[in-house]
């Protein structure tokens, strides 16, 4: 069982953060990030292609070191390797832009695969957690289908549903709406509204959520917190309720009128 964080710190903070780019480690991508995410809450951040969204998820999760400044996940600092990192990082769920599935493996067994090697279940319980979350995704008739025969939105799906399969308490979404048509988009206003307000596929608890988008519009009604990637830096701006008149351009646009409902 994980040491849960005490309530008044936060799950994810960021002190002065450089975030290297994916095409040169080396190079920063983004600069001073200071960033704060307290359990529960539900953030959107929107950038540009290029900005460093992916980059910035990929730190978060513990899968890059930050160039300099300070990092702290569940108030320990990171990163850390080997048995270590594990008992943070599985706490943490990832969801890639382009699901990052294994094409020689079935829908079933990519989202099985993060049980077999992290959990030791028995068959039939393994068996009734992957049937679980694959009905809650939409991809029960799908789950004998290979990743390649499929259209990209049930594949963005499944890398949800193998996300989720190990019950994370952070959730981080890279551009999940990207490619979708609106009947699709709206399948995941409606799950990740569900996931942030407590659902079955977390045991009722509350997940923590971190999404990145090009467009803030369409979730001003979903997210409770929004942060923006300009010139790289992380500019938090906080609830919507809480905003007052914009003058910046760029801002004033991502908040216009949304495109999806």
């Amino acid at each position: 069982m994980d040491k849960p964080t005490p309530s008044h710190l936060p799950v994810i903070e960021m002190t002065g953060l450089a975030v290297g780019s994916r095409e040169n480690p080396a190079a920063p991508i983004l600069e001073d990030v200071q960033w704060s995410v307290q359990a529960g809450e539900y953030w959107v951040i929107g950038g540009m292609h290029g900005a460093g969204k992916t980059e910035l998820l990929l730190l978060t999760a513990g899968l890059a070191a930050p160039l300099r400044g300070g990092y702290r996940l569940f108030g320990r600092e990171m990163p850390v390797r080997g048995d270590e990192f594990l008992t943070e990082g599985l706490r943490v769920g990832l969801v890639f832009e382009d699901g990052q599935l294994f094409h020689d493996l079935s829908i079933e067994e990519n989202v099985a695969l993060p049980l077999r090697y992290h959990r030791e279940l028995a068959q039939g319980h393994m068996e009734k957690s992957v049937k679980t979350i694959l009905e809650w995704c939409g991809l029960g008739p799908q789950a004998a289908r290979l990743p390649g025969r499929m259209e990209r939105a049930w594949r963005k799906r499944a890398g949800l549903a193998r996300a989720l399969v190990l019950q994370p308490e952070v959730l981080l979404l890279d551009n999940p709406l990207g490619g979708l048509d609106p009947r699709h988009a709206q399948w995941w206003f409606e799950a990740l509204d569900q996931l942030s307000s407590g659902h079955g596929c977390s045991e009722g608890r509350p997940l923590t959520l971190v999404v990145t988008t090009e467009d803030l519009r369409p979730w001003k009604k979903h997210a409770a917190h929004f942060a923006l990637l300009p010139q790289n830096r992380l500019r938090v701006l906080g609830p919507l309720a809480e905003l007052g008149p914009q003058t910046d351009p760029f801002v004033k646009e991502l908040l216009s009128e949304p495109l999806l409902q």
